[in-house]
This record gives structure tokens, sequence and C-alpha cells, in this order.
């Protein structure tokens, strides 16, 4: 997974006002990295980004090995499934 390509996804399928590639000056998307902020002054709804995240991980067939976790009230985190839990079980 490149965070590229996740940055140009997201830049390609945001909606602002209802119409994709509408982004302008209220929406910005930036990355550092690994990491890839989206800075809002619009009313924009973080389920919108874990949403469209997991559209990016299934489109690159990965979203049975990674999940979107909220750390926190500002931001998501994409996580390995912990497959170590299942042995236990058995």
């Amino acid at each position: 997974i490149e965070p590229k390509d996740l940055e140009k996804f997201l830049n390609s399928r945001i909606k602002v006002e209802g119409k994709t590639g509408n982004l302008g000056e209220r929406v910005t998307i930036s990355r550092e990295k690994s990491k890839i902020n989206v800075t809002a002054e619009a009313p924009f709804s973080k389920r919108y980004l874990k949403y469209l995240s997991k559209k990016y991980l299934k489109m690159q067939q990965l979203r049975d090995f990674l999940r979107v976790v909220a750390p926190n009230k500002t931001s998501y985190e994409l996580r390995y499934f912990n497959i170590n839990e299942d042995n236990e079980e058995e």
C-alpha cells in the first residue's frame, strides 16, 4: 500500500457540496511520509473518511488484512488484523 496512491484516491473521491473533485480551499489533503492529513473548513464527516479508506482497501484487495481503527477522536489508522487471537482459541 502506497500513501501517495491513497492520497490520489482521496483527492479524486472526496465530495464537497455533492461534487467529486470539488475540494477547492475548503478541504486540503497533505502527505508526510506515511501519514495523510485531511483538513476541512467545511462540515466534514470523519465517518466518510473511514468509508473511503475501506473502499480503497477493497479496491486494492487488502480489506481482509487491514482494518481502519480510530485511536483518538480526530484520526484513523490502518492496522493489521490480529491473527494470533485465532490460534489461542483452538
